[in-house]
Formats: structure tokens, sequence, C-alpha cells
């Protein structure tokens, strides 16, 4: 395959066979695969995308792994890991995280170890694809491994929180959420939603060791949920699911600190109650923004200044089911796919690219309660 790298290569390898003496005019649209974390025992489901028309093709089950919260590629997608929020794995108690080898669009196993803990609900591989780390929100902790090939090694570093916050049903104790790294790849975090922080780490690559360089606070009571970097390389959103808001914050390159400039309120003025914050979606110039809120179950879009990442609100929407748990742009950034929970069901809207407005309504396709949604 040469230099072709392995998100070329899915794309060809899921396209349907075109004989080359066939007219261009006549040619199948090329398909792209797509895996989709299930909350089941069949814990990764594969299908086929069509981006001329928005469309889903169910193409099996790719992995048979129990709950799967989330899944990641490793740079040039040669690797697949998954974050699977079991409480006990290997007669531990503990959650599971396992790496797949990916070939022609299927998955092959390699390898699963234990996390830190029970209900491990994310995982994120660093830029170099040697260090992943997961937290697992039941047992309130994070951990570290290195990759080899696709293969996990052992925990490397293991944190248990303690802190916890003012909402008693919520904030009984620590909930590790998130994992991220920074933009330069020097500084980790992990979103605590029951100690209402981020915590900030020192990364280091060749061990897959973390030091503790700080912490972010985020209001009593509001639940950091999640950590996205926009392209500029200095602007974060802080996801606060408890509260339903935004925090826009600084990262400073230095110590890798974060820096709240303000907070962004997602919920109408109608809203139902016990209404919450998800996820989060930045298209690839920094324009356009988007959330998700599970409750009242819409996505917000805003547009976005490329250069200083503020926040100007366009409007909500429909999500097309019941609780958004992730919702991604596929590669041509003219659709939006939404993995409804509790719906069973991942709906696709369409995308204007230039005003980026979201279609009203849009099309679902069946899948067992969907956790995330990955494009290869």
């Amino acid at each position: 395959m040469g230099n072709q790298t392995r998100r070329k290569f899915l794309k060809t390898s899921s396209a349907v066979a075109v004989a080359s003496a066939v007219s261009p005019a006549l040619a199948a649209p090329q398909l792209q695969r797509v895996f989709v974390g299930s909350g089941t025992q069949n814990g990764v489901l594969a299908y086929d995308w069509n981006p001329a028309i928005g469309e889903l093709t169910a193409a099996g089950v790719a992995a048979q792994v129990s709950t799967v919260d989330w899944l990641t590629y490793s740079p040039g997608h040669w690797y697949l890991f998954a974050a699977c929020e079991v409480d006990s794995f290997n007669g531990k108690p503990t959650g599971e995280v396992a790496s797949y080898k990916v070939s022609n669009g299927e998955l092959h196993p390699l390898s699963a170890q234990n996390s830190a803990a029970k209900g491990t609900c994310h995982i994120a591989l660093d830029h170099t694809g040697r260090v992943l780390l997961s937290a697992d929100y039941g047992g309130g902790s994070a951990a570290s491994f290195l990759v080899t090939e696709g293969k996990l090694s052992p925990a490397i570093w293991t944190e248990h929180y303690t802190v916890h916050g003012p909402n008693a049903d919520r904030q009984e104790a620590a909930h590790a959420h998130f994992c991220s790294f920074s933009p330069d790849n020097r500084f980790a975090y992990i979103n605590d939603l029951g100690g209402d922080m981020i915590h900030i780490y020192n990364l280091d690559t060749t061990t897959a060791k973390l030091t503790q360089a700080g912490a972010y606070h985020a209001k009593p009571g509001a639940g950091s949920r999640t950590l996205h970097f926009h392209p500029n390389g200095h602007t974060a959103y802080g996801m606060n699911e408890l509260t339903s808001t935004v925090d826009v914050l600084e990262w400073h390159k230095a110590d890798g600190s974060l820096t709240r400039v303000t907070s962004v309120d997602l919920l109408p003025p109608n809203s139902s109650g016990g209404s919450t914050g998800c996820d989060t979606v930045i298209t690839r110039d920094g324009r356009f923004v988007y959330f998700a809120n599970r409750g009242d179950d819409f996505l917000s879009s805003f547009k976005a200044d490329p250069k200083t990442g503020a926040l100007t609100p366009m409007k909500r929407s429909n999500c097309g089911g019941k609780t958004p748990r992730n919702f991604v742009l596929d590669p041509t950034e003219r659709w939006m796919l939404v993995a409804n929970q509790n719906s069973n069901w991942v709906s696709v809207f369409a995308r204007n690219p230039r005003t980026g407005e979201l279609a009203n309504e849009g099309k679902n396709y069946d899948a067992p309660t969907p956790m995330r949604i990955l494009f290869a």
C-alpha cells in the first residue's frame, strides 16, 4: 500500500466494486466504513456510509465485546481501541480497554487490559499513538497504557480521585468521564464530573507516565464532562453536564493551565428540567461549534470566531431521538450523525457547510444503544 493511509484504504476497500471499463457516470457511489459503539454484548457494529445521499447501511457485528462506550483510532487508522463500561473484567472489579487491528473494514482482536476501576466510559490516544488514557465513571479513576503496534500494555499509571461536589444524586463521589491531550501533546486532561474539575498532567510519551500539573475548577455543581480544543490552538470548550453549560476556556501553553473566559447556557427558557449537557463537535475550520443536550434532547449550533473561539448562538435544532450520547460530522462535513442512545438509532441530518445550519428533519437508522460513532 506504500504511503496510502488507513483512512484512504478503508474508503477504497468498502467501496462497491466497479469494473474499470464502466463509465464514471455509471459508477456506484464510494462507500465508507463506520463503526458504532453499542451498549450491548455486540459492542462494535459496522455500517457502510454513502456520503452522496447521507445513508447508513448495516454491515453486521464488527466485534463481540460488551458495553462499548467509546471508540478511537490510532494515527493512520491501523488500529482501533474500545472502552467497555463493565463492572468486572478478568475476575477483577474494573472495566475493559481493548484493541483491534483494522483490515479491509473488519476488526481483529489484538489485546485487552483491565482499566483502573469499574465503569470505563472513555478513552483517548495521544497524538503520537503511543499513550492511551482511560477514564472510569463508576470507579472515579483514570489509567494510562503504552501502545506498541496496536497492543496495550498493562496499566502504567493509575489515579483514584476522591473529590466530590454538592449534587447529592450525581456527585456523591468522583466520576472520571473524559480524557484529552493538549494541542502540543505535552499535557493530558481528565474531566471529573463528580469533583467539578479537570485534572491536568504532564505527559511522558516514552513511559506513558503522568505527573500532576494542576487543575481547572468549574463552578460547584456544574459537573465537568468533556473538553474539546478549538483548531486555533488556544481555545477549549468544557461541557458541564449537570448545568448544561459550556465554559469557554483559554489554554496556556506554558503550563497547560485553563482559564475561564465566559460560560454559555445551553438550556431554553422553557426547559423541562433534569436536562443535561453531553458532547461537542467543532468544524475543521473552527467556524462552527455544536453542542448536544439530553433531556430536552436538542443540538445547539454556534458560530465561532476562528481566532478567539468566541461563540455566537445560531439556533437549537432537533437531535432526532432521545438521549444524544455522541454526535459527529461525516468527513465531508455535509452531514451530522447523532447516536440517540435511548431511541436505539443513529439520526442523520443534512448540514450546510457554508452557513453551518443543520436541517430540522433527518433520517433514522437502527442501532441498538448507540454510544459512539467513528468514521474510518
